[in-house]
């Protein structure tokens, strides 16, 4: 028979038209009949959780979040990431600055676990990671993410949100839960849209369009096309320099202020720092089709982003090139400058697939889907020291030669992820047993491309022959800031991973539903795993349900913590000074089969391996009203983490050092599975909707979620020259709070949204739990609540304007008390006069800003749909 069109797609590969039909709340809408307004109940949506037709949301035995279009937009925000903050308690977006590639592309995570270890699919496909990986000191710290702004909202249907471990189900990754990104799917509607906003400081302006439309395809298939500009200038929220930028001041009368010791201290421009958001410019592309072809369908999907992204490095001080001075004594940059980091993020997806019912019922479908990621850096605005001395003393030019000849920007490097998947899955029922069975077959594929030879190269040291000074003056090499990479650490891999499952769901009873999931794996570069499932729900009456899952999971070791390495400057807090202010290192992150790893018996990396058990209710006493709990037990062993900037004194043995002399870095970083960790938690979920106030109708959702992880134990290699050291010495206090504490404990969420003929009002209270953050000293930051606002006229016309504000009431996180950098007390040689009094650049902690530290934003929209 002739398969049905609609948008029925797959979860890795599984059948979505075979999935489940959930409504989370019943929402309701207004209609107008003469005047009059009447309810109309939106059907229950397609979502993931189940592989049999016909399930509602009290039959789920897990639980499940379906936040539509309508949802996201009402937020105000333009970026996927930050809506979903705004609707999912239990999804986290933290902000951090002057972190290299994470101001661009930042940690997106699930019940307080990492960014890896949350599966995203789109439309019910497994999405490839971001190339990126966090190895500065932020939320998700040596981790690779999904790019969560890559697709635009404009592009999306709906998100599911499956909160519960469901690797056997799906594979690697979904420890914390599954997001699953369903696009658009209609063959006629149209939609354009045009929003613009900014900060209350009077930055952060943002321009975002949208255009969609829907276009039949043949007799019933569809082609729905999107395409959105989006353009957010940066944000900047530092403190003034305190710091003396020449060098030569000191305290001399013990009054705490530094008097100066070059005039030129006066009128130096100590607002040169950039701290927040990175500028961004995107353009996005998305296509979804369906198209009848005897007696199935053929669809498919095609995703395509370009962003470009510039944030600032620190502030690199006249007095900081002392080591490539010329001769008239200056820094080549007399008044210092301050490095940009330049990123461009290409990202695509292509998805093709073909699916046919038979006429025993039974389904099958075949698909395959390539994902890619690129990113190239550029370092701007900033020099090569050791370049300076080069053609100082072995070109012999002169200052002004130098000073108009040096180049100030270089090709860092490039970073490409790469993923394509073949699958072929099958489903079918048997009175009441439901049944699915897959083969999927993965490539991943992993590059580091080299930058120009300005951006890596020590141009005045014979590092051939011992690291021997060419000159009489030695600096370091690279670019400031950003360093590039060499040959020499270039990557080129890939693995092959190939999976089967099968699953089963019996209704035993009308009140009893229970289902089962097995899963194998076999990675090409570690081995194989297998994973199981068990969930179930009961109806304990017509209004109470219990349902309960318990599963085994696992995450394979990512590309990128495979391979990755590369040497690069990190501002840490001083070991002989850690309330001081911040130093820069040269940080080697060395990949994990390096010949510096073995030598220090660091094993290969191996998958981590999770035990996830849930156990909740479902309260539903009326149609309006419906309330749910579920509490989740998730401990994960031998869980893949990055260690702590190891350097010389750390190692008795002297193999560390002797590796780091001869590689040119200060300190040495690597992955390994060191950590066990627990954690537990639970979301609450309460709706109420359709209640009559006036003439209107007004819809609550109350959502809260709670979560604490807690890293039980730590531990290296059993052989080498690592095992001679303390774990508390391979991974800092500061590694271990990043996992505990540095995302809020717990997150609650309160909505109205409150609809009247043509108005449409939605307040939001977004409250943020306590979380603390390590950066030489330690610093509790309290709760905050952020209030959002949007109101919203539609015409009859299909014309629509919007006006509305994101943390109206202009809430900030604490201010920082540690980590601070660049703080001191200027005043003048003669007269005392003070020139500046700062605590220092970051007025807020750079580390980790869950909300972020912009303040109140303010925005208009004006929409048109035809």
């Amino acid at each position: 028979m002739p398969f049905p069109l609609k948008n029925t797609n797959t979860i890795c590969g599984v059948s979505l038209f075979a999935a489940l039909p959930l409504a989370i709340a019943a929402a309701t809408a207004q209609a107008q009949n003469e005047g009059e307004q009447s309810e109309e109940v939106i059907e229950e949506v397609v979502t993931i959780g189940t592989r049999t037709k016909g399930r509602t949301a009290e039959d789920l035995p897990v639980p499940v979040d379906v936040l539509n279009s309508e949802a996201m937009s009402n937020t105000g925000h333009t970026e996927v990431g930050r809506m979903l903050q705004s609707l999912a308690p239990s999804f986290n977006f933290s902000s951090s600055t002057i972190s290299d590639g994470t101001d661009a592309l930042r940690p997106a995570t699930l019940r307080g676990l990492g960014p890896d270890q949350t599966l995203v699919l789109i439309n019910g496909k497994r999405r490839h990671q971001a190339s990126l990986i966090h190895i500065n000191t932020s939320v998700g710290r040596g981790t690779a993410g999904v790019d969560m702004n890559a697709i635009p909202a404009s592009a999306i249907k709906r998100i599911e949100v499956l909160r519960d471990g469901a690797a056997a189900q799906y594979g690697s990754d979904a420890i914390a839960g599954v997001i699953n990104i369903v696009l658009k799917d209609d063959n006629e509607a149209g939609h354009i849209s045009t929003s613009y906003g900014e900060y209350s400081e009077g930055d952060g302006e943002t321009i975002n369009v949208d255009l969609s439309k829907g276009f039949e395809l043949g007799d019933s298939g569809f082609v729905s096309a999107t395409l959105n500009y989006r353009d957010r200038e940066g944000t900047n929220r530092a403190g003034l320099q305190g710091a003396c930028a020449y060098g030569g001041c000191s305290d001399t009368d013990g009054n705490g202020f530094a008097e100066v010791g070059d005039p030129r201290e006066i009128d130096f421009d100590r607002t040169i720092f950039r701290i927040g958001d990175a500028d961004s410019e995107q353009l996005a592309f998305v296509l979804n089709a369906a198209i009848e072809a005897g007696q199935g369908e053929l669809y498919g999907f095609v995703t395509y982003s370009k962003r470009d992204n510039q944030s600032g490095a620190f502030y690199r001080n006249p007095s900081s090139g002392f080591s490539a001075a010329l001769d008239d004594g200056d820094n080549v940059i007399p008044k210092g400058f301050l490095p940009l980091i330049d990123s461009e993020i290409d990202d695509l997806s292509v998805n093709a697939g073909y699916r046919t019912e038979f006429d025993s019922g039974m389904t099958l479908d075949l698909s395959y889907t390539y994902g890619r990621n690129e990113i190239d850096y550029t370092t701007s605005n900033s020099v090569n020291y050791s370049f300076v001395n080069f053609l100082n003393f072995g070109e012999g030019l002169s200052d002004e030669e130098i000073r108009s000849s040096i180049p100030r920007s270089a090709d860092a490097y490039g970073l490409e992820l790469g993923l394509e998947t073949f699958n072929l899955d099958i489903t079918h029922s048997i009175g009441d047993l439901g049944v699915a069975a897959g083969l999927e077959y993965r490539i991943d594929e992993y590059k580091v491309i080299p930058g120009e030879a300005y951006s890596y190269q020590d141009f005045d040291t014979d590092l051939e022959n011992g690291g021997v000074s060419l000159f009489p003056q030695d600096a370091a090499g690279g670019i400031q800031a950003f360093n590039g990479i060499g040959p020499a650490s270039t990557v080129d891999e890939d693995r092959d991973v190939t999976s089967a499952y099968v699953d089963f769901e019996y209704q035993f009873s009308d009140a009893l539903l229970v289902s089962a999931a097995i899963r194998y794996d076999d990675y090409e570069d570690f081995g194989d795993t297998t994973n199981f499932k068990l969930a179930a729900n009961w109806a304990l009456s017509d209004s109470v349900r219990l349902r309960a899952a318990g599963s085994t999971g696992f995450r394979a070791p990512s590309m990128q913590q495979q391979y990755f390495n590369n040497i690069g400057t990190q501002f840490v807090s001083d070991p002989a000074d850690p309330e001081g202010p911040q130093i820069p290192v040269q940080v080697g992150t060395f990949r994990n089969d390096s010949g510096l790893a073995r030598e220090l018996g660091i094993p290969q990396l191996k998958e981590e391996e999770s035990v996830n058990l849930s156990l909740g209710v479902v309260f539903t006493p009326t149609d309006q009203l419906s309330i749910t709990l579920d509490y989740y037990s998730i401990d994960i062993d031998d869980r893949i983490v990055i260690s702590n900037r190891l350097d010389a004194d750390d190692d008795p043995t002297g193999t560390l050092g002797d590796a780091l002399a001869a590689s040119g870095a200060g300190a040495a970083q690597f992955f390994l599975n060191g950590a066990n960790t627990e954690t537990r938690g639970f979301d609450l979920v309460a709706t109420y909707q359709g209640i009559e106030i006036g003439d209107g109708l007004l819809d609550l959702t109350l959502a809260a979620n709670k979560t604490e992880t807690d890293v039980v134990d730590l531990f290296t290699s059993e052989g080498g020259d690592l095992s001679n050291l303390e774990p508390e010495v391979v991974f800092s206090s500061q590694d271990v709070s990043i996992i505990e504490e540095w995302q809020p404990e717990d997150r609650v969420s309160l909505t109205g949204h409150y609809s009247l003929e043509n108005w449409r009002a939605t307040l939001s209270f977004n409250r943020f739990g306590e979380y603390t953050v390590t950066d030489g000293g330690r610093q509790t930051h309290g709760a905050k609540t952020l209030t959002d606002l949007n109101v919203t006229y539609a015409f009859e016309s299909g014309l629509s304007i919007s006006v509305g504000g994101n943390n109206i009431f202009d809430e900030f996180p604490d201010k920082n008390e540690i980590g601070n950098s660049r703080g001191g007390a200027l005043e003048t040689a003669v007269g005392g006069e003070v020139i500046v009094n700062s605590p220092g650049i970051f007025t807020y902690s750079r580390r980790s800003a869950p909300f972020g530290f912009n303040g109140a934003y303010w925005y208009g929209k004006i929409s048109y749909d035809f």
